[in-house]
């Protein structure tokens, strides 16, 4: 069984930087894209940003775009999330995921890991 854990959370002001993990384990997720979301309290989650299988393609959520960078290392098994200029906006649960090939569902959930951003 595949699992899928988050790293890197924590807490940081608004403009600061932080850099997110993903690292699964149990089989690789080569083949797969993946996507980080995040859910903040009382709101609906939503994408960040997507990655391709071989990661040549990449989308962002209109909030993130041009201040944060999704990333994969197929060797490592893991993929990552640079995020800077942060803002207050962006405090929210981050989730990591593992889409099903040639499919936009989502196969398997990391545990998620906290980001709040300070004005």
């Amino acid at each position: 069984q595949v699992q899928v854990v988050e790293s890197g959370g924590g807490l940081v002001q608004a403009g600061g930087s932080l850099r997110l993990t993903c690292a699964a384990s149990g089989s690789t997720f080569s083949g797969n894209a993946l996507a980080w979301f995040r859910q903040a309290p009382g709101k609906l989650r939503e994408l960040v940003a997507r990655i391709s299988s071989g990661g040549d393609s990449t989308n962002y959520g209109d909030s993130v775009r041009g201040r944060f960078t999704i990333s994969r290392d197929n060797a490592k098994n893991t993929m990552y999330l640079q995020m800077n200029s942060l803002k207050p906006d962006d405090t929210a649960v981050y989730y990591c995921s593992v889409m099903y090939k040639n499919s936009g569902q989502v196969r398997y959930w990391g545990q998620g890991t906290q980001v709040t951003v300070s004005s």
